[in-house]
Parts: C-alpha cells; structure tokens; sequence
C-alpha cells in the first residue's frame, strides 16, 4: 500500500488531528493576547507565550472544553444503547433497543476469526471488552474533569491573590458558582448540538455522509445512514 493511499484510509482521523492541533495553537496564541490585555488593564507586566501555555489559566481553559466534549460522547454511547429516535441516521433501529442479542453483536458463540481477541477469548475480558469504548470515554471525561478542577483553582487563586483576596480550597472551588458556571455552559451546548444533530437529520440530507440518510430515504427511516 502506497503512503498516499494509507494517508487516504486514515483521513478523517488525521483530518481530524490536524484541525485540533491547529486550533489549539490559535487558542494558545489569542489567549495569550487577552491574558496579557488583562495584565495590561490591570497595570501588571506582560507574560511570554511560553509562561501563558503552561500556566493554570491556559490548562484550565483547555481541560474545560475537553472535559465537556468526552462527556458528550461518554453519555451518548451509552443513552444510544437504550434510547431511540425514529427516523434518524444517530438511532439504531427501533427494535434493536438494549445491549442486543451475541448473534448481533458477533459474540460468545457468534465471535469469528477475525474478531478482536478479546471477544475470542470471552468470559469477562470480553464482557469488558464490550464496554471498552464508553469506559473509556467516562474515563477521560473524569480526568479532563478533575484537571480543569485543579487548574481552575489554582487560576482562580491567582486572581484572589493579585486583588488580596483570600484563596480558596480545591473543595470550596469545586462548589464554588465559578467552577459550576464554566462547567455548566460548556455541557448545555454540548446537550443542544447531539439533540439538534439526532432531530434535524430527520428532515435534512447531506449527500454522501454516513451521518446522512440517504438523500431519497424516507423521513420515518430509521438507523439507515447513506
């Protein structure tokens, strides 16, 4: 297989990839302006990009948008097990509701050769590995989660300090209306865009696009994507 070729079979990821890097050095590079904007209304020194980047603020930042997005998809591989929506591409079919039988799902009995090996092997490594991708997910949201706790902190510390405020414990900030508000305006969007994305493609096409139907798919289809 040719390196063109391979770089095709692996497009949407390193596409992917790519925007993410490339939005993260344009975060890194904008918050550093406002950071230092800041600074400067505040009659404080400038501080370099390289300080800004490894500083609490630009961690915190970053955590909290991670953290939201892993719960989006933590919540929707596992609502999407149990929860159906008629007539979109997001659902599976409306009789297919639950965990589905081993003949579906190529397992136990079902499991064929070229099966990941866990699934061969059976027993709880398989069960495991049958929960692999939603714990997974639940796992990087709580990280993401407990690092923008502790950055958010420490961030939020440095702002009580500079105005001679007293700082905060890791506990009174994780309850505090600072931490619930970033957290909370980040995850209502997050709800908004996969109920949008599960209603609209009802009604709407995108030719081409295994997150379409089929342009000529009737709008009660269900679980059928183009």
């Amino acid at each position: 297989m040719s390196r063109l070729s391979s770089l095709r079979n692996h497009g949407l990821g390193l596409g992917f990839l790519l925007l993410f890097g490339a939005a993260l050095i344009g975060q890194a590079f904008a918050g550093h302006a406002a950071f230092n904007a800041d600074q400067a209304g505040s009659g404080l020194p400038g501080i370099s990009l390289g300080r800004y980047v490894t500083s609490a603020s630009f961690a915190a930042d970053v955590a909290e948008n991670w953290q939201s997005e892993y719960l989006q998809f933590f919540l929707y591989i596992l609502l999407t097990v149990w929860l159906v929506q008629r007539g979109s591409p997001e659902s599976k079919p409306l009789a297919d509701v639950g965990t589905e039988s081993d003949e579906q799902q190529l397992t136990g009995a079902y499991a064929r050769p070229d099966s990941p090996a866990p699934v061969r092997r059976g027993g709880w490594i398989g069960s495991l590995y049958g929960r692999s991708l939603g714990l997974t997910m639940g796992a990087i949201f709580l990280l993401s989660w407990l690092a923008q706790s502790v950055a958010g902190v420490a961030a939020y510390n440095e702002t009580q300090l500079r105005e001679l405020e007293a700082p905060v414990s890791w506990a009174q900030y994780a309850a505090s209306a600072d931490f619930w508000n970033r957290t909370l305006q980040n995850w209502q969007s997050e709800f908004l865009a996969v109920a949008s994305m599960a209603i609209l493609s009802i009604y709407l096409r995108q030719r081409g696009s295994p997150e379409s139907k089929p342009v000529g798919a009737a709008h009660s289809a269900t679980g059928t994507e183009g």
